[in-house]
């Protein structure tokens, strides 16, 4: 086994839902820290092991975890110089920019605070945030108008210090260019010293609500939530140890911290990662079957695209298991998806402030139009619209 589930639960193997939900544990080690317990302790292990499967319509990367030791450590380098520091707010909009697992891995390193948020905010979602999280720093692409409401937002807050970075190809004004910034920094970057380091309860991730009712809310996790995953990716997505994973997510939204970096990682699988500006289904199917993904989670809208192709074109033979969650499934896109593929989708369910909170797991077999029954952990009650239990 390649990966390290097994440093921080206290069984990997189970043979019913029941045996699962009485006796799965998990055991965070002092101070946890992702970046330096999983990503650098794979580095050292396992340096040539695939870690993250990148590409967009032009070009193709494969980074393994020696590769993200490295830029990681430059990427904290270089905050670092820019004066951020344990406990300091950096929010990252890149959307699916390979640039951001540089970013906030190297923040974790630190003990900074990531704020990952959409490409879709403007000016008004910009002040909002900045001054709601005392936000020092931001990272953002250099397209679609995104620096230029970062600065309209700056200059309507007099006297605001924030630091900008840009990933892109042109300079800016004003701004540090994050890809040449990074290639000047050292490689190497020492974990703190034990009386320095973070402890599990410090925050490490803000996400901001997507707003259903009032402006949206700060929702904090600490350093503890990455291994909360574990259920999400082993034994909800059911990612396989040295496999692909594709969740379709932009880096703004909690998705993909569920389905692109923490848990994938603990249980041993790459990630895939398709960075396109505008979403065709053919061209996302293409991309997946070629690289040979084999593990897929994405939203009923996403497979209701999908099941509209001529999937017989498709080369589905690496795709061992496929999700879905974010909003109820379709029976009719269940059966087409299973008609094409052979695989029943495994829907789940969970919030911005948890993790995969009630799923069908692979013990089960699912009913289309439910969600499944609790994750260990959780004391799930349901509700009618009286406010009485069901």
């Amino acid at each position: 086994m390649s990966s390290l589930l097994e440093k921080f639960v206290n069984k990997v193997q189970f043979d019913s839902y029941q045996e699962f939900r009485e006796n799965f544990r998990i055991e965070p080690p002092l101070n946890f820290n992702f970046a330096y317990d999983v990503v650098d302790e794979y580095a050292r292990l396992y340096p040539d092991k695939r870690a993250l499967v990148w590409c967009n319509d032009q070009e193709d990367f494969i980074f393994t975890f020696k590769d993200l030791r490295e830029y990681s450590n430059r990427a904290a380098n270089f905050f670092a110089k820019c004066g951020v520091q344990a406990g300091d707010r950096v929010m990252l909009t890149l959307k699916s920019r390979y640039d951001f697992w540089f970013c906030i891995l190297g923040l974790h390193k630190l003990g900074a605070i990531t704020i990952p948020a959409t490409h879709m905010l403007k000016t008004k979602d910009i002040v909002y945030r900045l001054q709601k999280a005392g936000i020092k720093m931001v990272v953002c692409i250099a397209e679609d108008g995104v620096p230029e409401y970062f600065d309209e937002a700056h200059t309507q807050l007099d006297d605001y210090e924030l630091i900008k970075a840009l990933v892109g190809e042109q300079d800016r004004e004003g701004w540090y260019n994050f890809r040449e910034e990074i290639e000047k920094m050292s490689p190497e970057f020492q974990r703190p010293s034990q009386e320095n380091q973070n402890s599990n309860d410090d925050i490490s991730l803000i996400y901001f609500s997507s707003g259903t009712t009032g402006m949206p809310k700060m929702i904090m996790h600490d350093y503890t939530y990455p291994l909360g995953h574990i259920l999400t990716a082993k034994y909800w997505q059911n990612v396989l140890d040295d496999g692909l994973h594709y969740t379709v997510a932009d880096t703004g939204w909690a998705k993909a911290m569920w389905g692109q970096i923490y848990g994938q990682w603990i249980a041993g699988t790459a990630i895939f990662v398709y960075d396109y500006d505008r979403f065709d289904a053919a061209q996302m199917l293409e991309k997946a079957s070629n690289h040979g993904v084999t593990t897929f989670c994405a939203p009923p809208t996403i497979y209701r695209f999908l099941i509209k192709e001529d999937l017989s074109q498709y080369n589905f033979s690496t795709l061992q298991y496929a999700v879905t969650a974010g909003e109820p499934l379709n029976p009719e896109v269940y059966n087409k998806f299973k008609e094409f593929t052979g695989l029943q989708l495994m829907e789940g369910f969970g919030q911005t402030e948890c993790v995969v909170c009630i799923a069908n797991f692979p013990w089960m077999k699912p009913r289309p139009g439910s969600m499944g029954k609790p994750s260990p952990g959780y004391q799930i009650s349901l509700m009618d619209v009286d406010g009485g239990f069901c």
